[in-house]
């Protein structure tokens, strides 16, 4: 497409962008963004011009004016970009193709082994993502501004460097963004699948502090405060599923013993799903005492088999919590937190201002 990432991503810009956004279909008046933004009206004037000349934005028609001539309104062109959102999962690879405002246009699904190698992972994942077309396209698709990848982690977000993957050791050091952004020639951004996830939520309107608990084929949290994605100093925030909540338990993919994930996960196994949602729940409320959270929202392969299983024996846990400590109970829900979507967000986000992407 005609504009350019870094171009996209100045401040000035991504606030009218944001703006724009916000308005939907109805438009904001160029005046109105200087009001908003408080950029003198000839710099709104001049970000507006390139962007309706790169296509990002429209006329969205004329308002009535309280004197003088009518006001023109802009609009966002929404499909006059895109990003990639890739879920790089122990067993399978997910891809999104969603345009500005967030919507999945197209979305692929492939089986994966995680532990098959770097070279048969990234010709897997290329794949899936190369495959991914925009509405009434054959082969003629614009490039994305580009691709967001989650997986399990650890691992470090700002270098896109992998750590090592819980049960993947053999992917310690390995540089996952720069190996795939030589591969697909478009920009990569590479977070946990947690992280992705909660940021897909707060995008979509999850306001305040709040812990996404992800339960796959893995345990993990993504935590969102004050608005914004806590990361960590090295991105190492939110290992949820490695807390030690039993002494001398069952041997973890991690090498510890008595982690939640294993119990979790065994428990899953034998069938056993409400004693998995209480040892979540255990979590759950270590969680709640250790950082004051607003609520709890459940999301992931495993809690989508029994939502409401999950739901009401984490709510219980921490109901029980609250008359013991005498605090209001933190809310609990079951959320769709599609891991690939949350992905492509690592790449619009920034766009639009936010700098949790």
């Amino acid at each position: 497409m005609g504009a350019n990432l870094l171009a996209l991503r100045s401040h000035n810009t991504a606030l009218v962008l944001d703006l724009l956004r916000t308005a939907g279909a109805e438009g904001i008046s160029r005046l109105e963004l200087a009001e908003r933004t408080g950029l003198t009206p000839q710099a709104v004037s001049k970000i507006t011009a390139r962007l309706r000349a790169d296509g990002l934005a429209a006329e969205a028609g004329h308002r009535a004016s309280t004197g003088g001539k009518p006001r023109t309104v802009l609009r966002l062109v929404p499909e006059a970009g895109h990003a990639v959102g890739v879920h790089l999962d122990r067993d399978e690879v997910r891809a999104v193709l969603v345009d500005l405002d967030g919507t999945v246009v197209d979305r692929r699904r492939a089986p994966l082994d995680l532990g098959a190698g770097e070279e048969a992972v990234l010709a897997r994942v290329a794949g899936t993502a190369g495959a991914l077309r925009t509405p009434g396209t054959a082969g003629t698709d614009r490039p994305p501004l580009g691709v967001g990848v989650a997986l399990p982690g650890p691992l470090d977000h700002e270098r896109g460097v992998l750590h090592r993957v819980t049960g993947f050791p053999e992917w310690d050091g390995f540089p996952l963004r720069d190996a795939l952004a030589r591969r697909l020639g478009v920009p990569v951004v590479v977070d946990k699948d947690t992280n992705a996830a909660a940021l897909g939520l707060a995008v979509g309107g999850e306001g305040g502090s709040f812990a996404y608990l992800h339960l796959g084929t893995g345990l993990g949290a993504g935590l969102v405060i004050g608005g914004s994605v806590h990361r960590g100093a090295r991105t190492g925030a939110g290992e949820f599923g490695h807390q030690v909540i039993q002494l001398d338990g069952p041997r973890c993919g991690c090498g510890d013993r008595g982690c939640v994930e294993a119990l979790c996960l065994g428990a899953v196994g034998r069938g056993e799903t409400e004693e998995a949602a209480r040892v979540l729940g255990a979590g759950a409320a270590n969680l709640v005492g250790l950082l004051d959270i607003d609520r709890v929202l459940l999301g992931g392969r495993t809690v989508e088999g029994d939502p409401e299983v999950f739901a009401r024996g984490v709510r219980a846990v921490l109901d029980a919590r609250a008359r013991r400590t005498g605090d209001a109970a933190v809310p609990v829900r079951v959320v769709g937190g599609e891991v690939a979507e949350g992905a492509a967000q690592l790449v619009l986000a920034p766009v639009f201002g936010r700098g949790d992407g």
